[in-house]
């Protein structure tokens, strides 16, 4: 089912919302902090961010790759690790249960199984105390349901990880994440539902209470791939960026807003949104965007396998890609400060204070170089 767009024109403002943009400084980023500038909707980092994914990264269940299943995602546990390393944002998604309290969870669905039989709930459909009840649990010596997930592929499989840990809410996070972290809250929705004006408006207003709440000076950004959703939350708050989720047109929808870079800036235009978020594939495929992102002074952020590969990263900071979300938060944060990072200060150690002239001196080995020639162009085949 397609989504059904919606009227943000007459959405009342949060006023809850404190319009206050302390709240988008850290002790993580330097003295310049991050700079939201609301008339003109834009949005500057004052470094190439590094973005946990999930946390300490996502989980795919027998994957070859170990790292995959190191700790259960978006929880408490994968964000506090996450936070051991040079990052400066965990990603998590965010949906509302029944009874209207904003959870960290990214699968539209819990699976589980009963006496043989295997069932699906919708988040959305649960209580909080229902959804709580999947997994470990908090409270010693009590049993969780059996907690499995369908893969990509049809799959069900058992969710097992190297280091489990509880499902959270949206205010744990808030109240148990190292406070320095800034938090890229997904707003998540369905792909294959409508949802109607008001439906996204509650569930919104929902999540910004708690925003409100507890956020404090903790840096935030939102961001979403349903382009009523992103508009409607920059519409009931302007504290805090806003950015458009997109797959940059590696697939298609029905939704054409969402199968394109160029398609992405005219919904970011539309809603004054700040940035893109897009899959690094979209980008290199079709590197013409970024100059134009760039002109139409939107911010620009990743995600994808690709970022979980350093000489990859660093090509998108020289193309002026302003930060990586990352399933290997330590190596890549490792290798952006090493690569990235370090040169940079070296270079305005040596007197150099063109931002521009610092970045290029990154040095790439001569394989790595041929690596990088290679890229794109066997992207834009595939």
């Amino acid at each position: 089912m397609a989504l059904k767009a919606v009227n943000v024109s007459d959405v009342p403002n949060l006023d809850q919302v404190p319009e206050n943009n302390a709240s988008l400084y850290s002790s993580r980023f330097n003295s310049e902090g991050m700079e939201l500038n609301v008339e003109a909707a834009s949005f500057r980092a004052p470094k190439f961010l590094v973005i946990g994914h999930r946390g300490h990264g996502m989980n795919i269940m027998q994957s070859s790759d170990s790292r995959m299943e190191a700790i259960k995602e978006n929880t408490i546990l994968s964000f506090n690790s996450a936070a051991k390393f040079p990052i400066d944002f965990i990603e998590f998604d965010v949906q509302v249960t029944k009874d209207d309290c904003p959870v960290i969870f990214h699968d539209d669905f819990i699976f589980s199984q009963e006496n043989g039989t295997v069932y699906e709930k919708r988040v959305t459909d649960l209580r909080l105390e229902e959804f709580l009840c999947f997994g470990p649990q908090k409270e010693a010596g009590k049993q969780g349901k059996c907690l499995l997930r369908k893969s990509k592929d049809g799959k069900i499989l058992n969710w097992n990880v190297e280091t489990d840990d509880s499902f959270c809410t949206l205010a744990e996070a808030f109240q148990k994440v190292d406070s320095s972290l800034g938090f890229n809250i997904e707003l998540k929705f369905d792909d294959n539902v409508v949802y109607h004006q008001d439906h996204l408006t509650h569930v919104l207003q929902v999540i910004l209470q708690v925003v409100s709440e507890y956020a404090k000076e903790r840096p935030i950004i939102f961001s979403s791939f349903h382009p009523d959703a992103a508009q409607l939350v920059r519409k009931l708050q302007n504290t805090y960026p806003v950015f458009f989720l997109t797959n940059g047109g590696t697939q298609v929808y029905y939704d054409a807003r969402r199968n394109s870079l160029e398609e992405a800036i005219k919904v970011c235009f539309e809603g004054g949104l700040q940035g893109i978020v897009s899959e690094i594939k979209g980008v290199f495929r079709n590197p013409g965007a970024v100059p134009k992102i760039k002109e139409a002074k939107l911010s620009l952020l990743t995600y994808g396998k690709l970022n979980n590969v350093p000489e990859a990263v660093c090509m998108q900071h020289l193309m002026g890609i302003d930060g990586v979300i990352v399933d290997f938060v330590q190596e890549i944060s490792h290798a952006v400060d090493d690569m990235i990072i370090k040169p940079l200060n070296e270079s305005l150690k040596d007197g150099n204070e063109e931002g521009t002239e610092a970045k290029s001196k990154v040095q790439f080995s001569q394989q790595e170089l041929s690596f990088l020639l290679k890229l794109i162009p066997e992207l834009i085949q595939h």
